[in-house]
């Protein structure tokens, strides 16, 4: 008798699968290269694909406040926060991203992921509401799931349509959950009017800034602070979540609000408890970093420069294309091209002309709105933004196409 097939031979055809949905996803190896160029794979490449925000993961500063973290405190914390792994410098940087966002009490993780998938089912469990925007990423989906919480997953942005949901609950603990900025479309969540039900329906909000913190508010304090809705604006019903390796250029993540809720976290969070801590050579580094963001504004004020010049530039770019260009304010541009392999092609476009822009494809995104994911960087330069306009303008589709001057 012939043994039947195990599983375990499925995974070859599963992968030829997802190549021919165009599906396949391929890690490159990168060496940085100075401004906003990124050695790909062995080949120079402008990069519009780095969440590095404010230009600060190669800054001078915060190189040397990495190695002499290392000279402090090793390269390893050893343990978990609540055995031996909380050091000295991990208490001062929470001390730091309090004061910096302006609310009560600030705990340090590190991860961003960890961070939501933790503190999530902490907050809420079986038999209470959860509400999550359409669009949010999948490490606050992911978190929704563990908590076992009764989901409502609300069409993206739409008030009303969360105000309903919340009105018929019975359950007596609810949470909304929202990124800030949202990282596929760059649009800025109506975070007042989230409070504002919030507020009226007894909810606590989960705040995701991940791609808001150190780009938006004033001295770079985050999508609350854009809203003015820190210091004594501040809520108690408001938990606020951003991470660490995008704007600030280093890693990990934190969480900020009251200090009942903080403490509370502390106590009850898995992915906090039962990790081992983030270094303290990168707490080191990451205070640092805090003050380059708050005092270097012009780091700020070149990037929003620059999403002006991309946006005005792709305005000739989209005529006649069926590409959409989202509606964002923010250093995430995206210009969505529909089809898994329209997308890859635009991509393999740019980097033949030596420019490397990610193709974003399901499920990551909805089926049928593959785009490039642009992002701005302060490390770019106008000519930067320049070049990449002139290169998608060349690669629009055929139909499309003619004679036009130079994008300058």
């Amino acid at each position: 008798m012939s043994t039947p097939p195990s599983w375990l031979d499925e995974f070859p055809q599963r992968i030829a699968e997802l190549d021919r949905g165009h599906l396949r996803r391929r890690r490159r190896v990168v060496l940085p290269e100075p401004g906003a160029r990124l050695q790909v794979d062995g080949q120079s490449l402008l990069a519009f694909c780095s969440n590095d925000y404010l230009g600060l993961a190669n800054h001078p500063t915060l190189i040397e406040a990495a190695c002499d973290g290392a000279r402090q405190f090793g390269v390893g914390s050893g343990a978990s926060p609540l055995v031996s792994g909380h050091s000295a410098a991990n208490e001062a940087l929470e001390h730091d991203l309090a004061a910096f966002v302006q609310l009560p009490r600030a705990l340090y993780f590190y991860a961003g992921y960890a961070t939501n998938i933790g503190i999530v089912p902490a907050l809420v469990g079986d038999g209470d509401a959860l509400f999550s925007d359409a669009l949010n990423h999948a490490c606050l989906i992911d978190g929704a799931r563990l908590s076992k919480a009764q989901i409502h997953r609300y069409p993206h942005g739409d008030l009303l349509a969360l105000e309903s949901a919340l009105a018929a609950s019975p359950a007596r603990r609810k949470l909304v959950m929202s990124d800030a900025v949202f990282s596929m479309d760059g649009d800025i969540a109506n975070i007042p009017a989230l409070l504002a039900l919030c507020e009226r329906f007894d909810a606590l909000l989960l705040v995701d800034d991940a791609h808001g913190f150190g780009v938006l508010g004033p001295q770079g304090r985050g999508s609350l602070a854009h809203f003015g809705l820190t210091g004594a604006q501040a809520s108690r019903r408001v938990l606020y979540m951003a991470t660490l390796g995008k704007a600030a250029g280093v890693a990990g993540a934190f969480v900020a609000g009251d200090e009942a809720l903080i403490e509370w976290l502390l106590q009850k969070t898995r992915s906090y408890i039962f990790a081992t801590a983030a270094p303290p050579l990168l707490a080191h580094t990451l205070r640092e970093s805090l003050r380059l963001i708050e005092a270097e504004q012009w780091r700020r004020d070149h990037l929003n420069q620059l999403i002006t010049r991309l946006r005005d530039g792709l305005q000739t770019v989209l005529r006649g294309t069926g590409w959409q260009l989202g509606d964002s304010r923010t250093a995430v541009q995206a210009l969505v091209i529909g089809g898994n392999e329209a997308a890859l092609a635009v991509m393999e476009g740019l980097r033949q002309r030596g420019i490397w822009v990610p193709a974003i494809r399901p499920p990551t995104v909805p089926a049928g709105t593959a785009r490039l994911r642009i992002a701005l960087s302060a490390a770019h330069t106008v000519a930067d933004v320049d070049k990449l306009v002139q290169a998608l303008y060349e690669l629009r589709p055929a139909a499309a196409n003619h004679q036009h001057p130079t994008i300058s």
